[in-house]
């Protein structure tokens, strides 16, 4: 567990780190949904599907709603929360940084739903920061603009209708447009598309039948992916 103090504000995260640290690491930060928490979704195993990375799962914290309860959560708009959450993730990687031997051309941003919805935030706002990005079951905010071409793989249900399937495919729409791919893609495997770049910023879909949820095997995929595309 390590914490920070981010604008006066205790702020905690889960914190899995090799046991036997090399020089060079990687580093994946995974963010929860709204309403969950870091200690239940630790149990995605991204630790034990990247073992000789550093996987950071963050706490949100209370995220008001139109008509519902403040429940943990992120920003998903710059200046929301006093950017609460793009401060914390400075102070992480800062604190990473000062204990371990970060590998800057793998850092990574994932996450479920809202903490997905971040994740995009995260592109928009510290795209040279990170290698790659893997939202899983996500939205892009009106207001949030991806101008640097970035490594993609985005997850979805078909039959999502907490985050409605039309909405996420928007967001792999605006992705493909600033990573420039091309408009045929090729099978990457089941459910699978993947979509080249020139520039060497793919998009990859997992498209499944499934609704809101992070399926069996996802976090090997996104290990996977994100192991495929270190920074240039």
């Amino acid at each position: 567990m390590m914490t920070w103090t981010v604008d006066g504000v205790k702020r905690q995260a889960i914190v899995y780190a090799p046991a036997k640290v090399s020089n060079k690491t990687p580093v994946v930060l995974s963010f929860h949904g709204h309403g969950d928490n870091m200690q239940n979704f630790q149990s995605v195993g991204l630790q034990e599907a990247w073992p000789e990375a550093i996987v950071v799962y963050p706490q949100g914290l209370p995220t008001s709603r139109p008509g519902e309860p403040a429940l943990p959560g992120w920003q998903t708009e710059k200046g929301r929360y006093g950017d609460r959450d793009l401060k914390l993730v400075d102070q992480v990687l800062a604190d990473l940084h000062a204990k371990y031997a970060v590998d800057d051309a793998r850092i990574y941003a994932t996450g479920f739903s809202n903490g997905a919805n971040f994740t995009y935030l995260l592109w928009a706002e510290r795209p040279n920061v990170f290698a790659a990005f893997a939202p899983v079951a996500a939205r892009l905010a009106a207001s949030v603009s991806l101008r640097v071409p970035k490594p993609l793989l985005h997850i979805a249900g078909r039959n999502d209708y907490t985050i409605p399937f039309e909405f996420q495919k928007q967001a792999v729409e605006a992705a493909e447009r600033v990573d420039g791919v091309s408009s045929k893609g090729e099978s990457c495997g089941s459910n699978c598309m993947l979509y080249n770049s020139a520039n060497g910023a793919p998009v990859m879909t997992v498209f499944h039948a499934g609704g809101h949820e992070y399926p069996d095997g996802t976090s090997e995929t996104i290990v996977k992916f994100f192991k495929q595309h270190p920074l240039h």
